[in-house]
């Protein structure tokens, strides 16, 4: 089968009711609908969890990527991932990563590049993670940030990178995911 193509026997399931269970506006909403199989079966209670798309950025210079040392509550340790965040409303992803790049990061850059969007858990929500490259970064000035985490930046070059992925020190997949298409797919 060509890559490009998708088989013409799988079909969509049709959403017939769904109802809101849990407003958390603006971190998540949690639904439970009823789906329509194309099998005609009927799912009375399939519930999904509605998020927001985020971005992570692999930001380089001088062939080195930076970083953060950091603690994540959903992992529950400190780990290293990198600059990132939610996209707001009206906003689309592009102007996010420029935007936490340099809130994050004090880092901009005028040569981006995305690298993907992938849907976060393929079963119970939409929301999707958005990767990109960004080259050539240089410092800016500091910009007003919410952000409650406390962090140590450092650059890092891809081996160390690839090393402290190896050795569990980074603990979620938009970190790892991003050391995968975003650092070691652009080694020599």
């Amino acid at each position: 089968m060509r890559s490009d193509s998708i088989p013409s026997q799988l079909r969509k399931w049709k959403v017939t009711g769904r109802e809101l269970l849990l407003d958390c506006t603006p971190w998540l909403g949690l639904w439970r609908e009823t789906i329509l199989l194309p099998d005609g079966r009927e799912l009375d209670n399939y519930y999904q969890i509605e998020q927001r798309d985020y971005v992570v950025i692999a930001a380089w210079r001088n062939g080195k990527v930076f970083g953060f040392w950091g603690y994540r509550h959903g992992p529950r340790q400190v780990t290293l991932g990198f600059p990132g965040g939610y996209v707001e409303t009206g906003e689309d992803a592009s102007r996010t990563a420029r935007r936490e790049l340099k809130e994050e990061a004090m880092l901009t850059s005028e040569d981006w590049q995305q690298i993907g969007s992938y849907c976060v858990d393929s079963n119970r929500s939409n929301a999707r993670a958005h990767f990109f490259v960004a080259q050539n970064c240089q410092p800016s000035e500091p910009c007003p940030s919410d952000d409650l985490e406390e962090r140590i930046g450092e650059w890092l070059t891809p081996e160390q990178w690839r090393d402290y992925l190896a050795a569990g020190k980074v603990a979620t997949l938009g970190a790892a995911m991003a050391i995968h298409a975003g650092i070691l797919a652009f080694m020599k």
